[in-house]
């Protein structure tokens, strides 16, 4: 009767190799050789044996039974939960309410930005005018500059549309006032002006565009309109941006595009004060609770309210 041969399994194999090293005093190098295998491979083998025993020397699973960059279940729960509550939020939002609650570990931007890829709640980005095209600047202290503009598209249950004066400090960004008003009249316009001159103080300088409830100076008969002439007896600067230069205002249209996405997006409203009680609720919010991407002393919010002197209004 023929000899019969069996093929040793893998982990007999390892095992034999083992057994030729510790028992039969083989080299790992003659043992390598032998096997066809590299000498690290021997020596993995040794200390898997030395640690486990027998089954220590069985194949070992190719995914790691953890992965460091996977967010923790609960987190990503409500990571989801945020989302589906604030639906035009960001990662950077999403991860300050994160932090803000306490929540550890906290997830990087990045891994927040992975979980809404993965979990099909991520939007669309748009594309972005290159870095290299326009030149970004801001003032250094808050009350150097203000930035001031009209926006529409704030809406009454009966169809009629109110016109909002907006205002943000150019260096920290707080939102300084977003004024309803029926028309953008010149009266009404300024009179959202004053209210803020006698809340925060006089800044040094406001820029706004060329509309003709802000300046009169390319009218074809130059004039001083109502807000040229409360810029000049209170000292304040009156900027102006280029014909065609939308960036110089860009942080207020950034602003108008936050205020529409985030609050107004399909909203409608009773009355102007039920709409003006909304917005400012909303302003609170924008003010306290947000990341803003820059910032002065580390982590600190940069959209503290702006301070100056008193001013007297003629």
């Amino acid at each position: 009767m023929g000899q019969v041969f069996r093929e040793l399994s893998v982990v007999e194999q390892r095992y034999q190799s083992v057994l030729a090293v510790i028992e039969d005093g083989l080299s790992v190098t003659e043992v390598a050789a032998k096997v066809g295998v590299s000498r690290q491979t021997v020596h993995s083998w040794l200390s898997r044996y030395g640690q486990g025993g027998l089954e220590a020397l069985a194949d070992r699973p190719h995914r790691a039974l953890r992965c460091p960059h996977r967010m923790p279940a609960a987190v990503e729960v409500r990571l989801v939960e945020l989302r589906e509550a604030h639906p035009a939020w960001g990662p950077d939002r999403l991860r300050y309410r994160l932090e803000r609650e306490g929540v550890d570990p906290l997830p990087s931007r990045a891994a927040v930005g992975r979980a809404l890829a993965r979990l099909g709640l991520s939007r669309g980005r748009r594309r972005r005018r290159d870095r290299g095209s326009y030149r970004r600047w801001e003032r250094a202290r808050p009350m150097e500059l203000w930035q001031l503009d009209v926006m529409g598209a704030v809406m009454l249950h009966d169809g009629r549309e109110l016109k909002a004066v907006t205002a943000i400090d150019d260096h920290s960004r707080y939102c300084l006032a977003v004024g309803l008003v029926e028309r953008a009249t010149s009266r009404l316009v300024c009179g959202v002006f004053g209210d803020l001159l006698a809340r925060f103080g006089v800044p040094g300088q406001v820029l706004t565009d060329n509309g003709k409830v802000f300046t009169g100076r390319f009218a074809l008969r130059p004039t001083e309109v109502l807000f040229d002439r409360i810029c000049r007896e209170n000292g304040i600067t009156h900027r102006l941006t280029a014909p065609r230069s939308p960036t110089t205002t860009g942080k207020i249209e950034h602003f108008h595009g936050t205020l529409r996405r985030e609050f107004l997006d399909g909203k409608t409203f009773a009355s102007l004060p039920a709409a003006q009680r909304a917005i400012d609720a909303w302003i609170a919010e924008y003010n306290t609770d947000r990341p803003h991407s820059r910032c002065v002393d580390g982590p600190r919010r940069r959209s503290s309210p702006p301070t100056g002197p008193t001013p007297a209004l003629r």
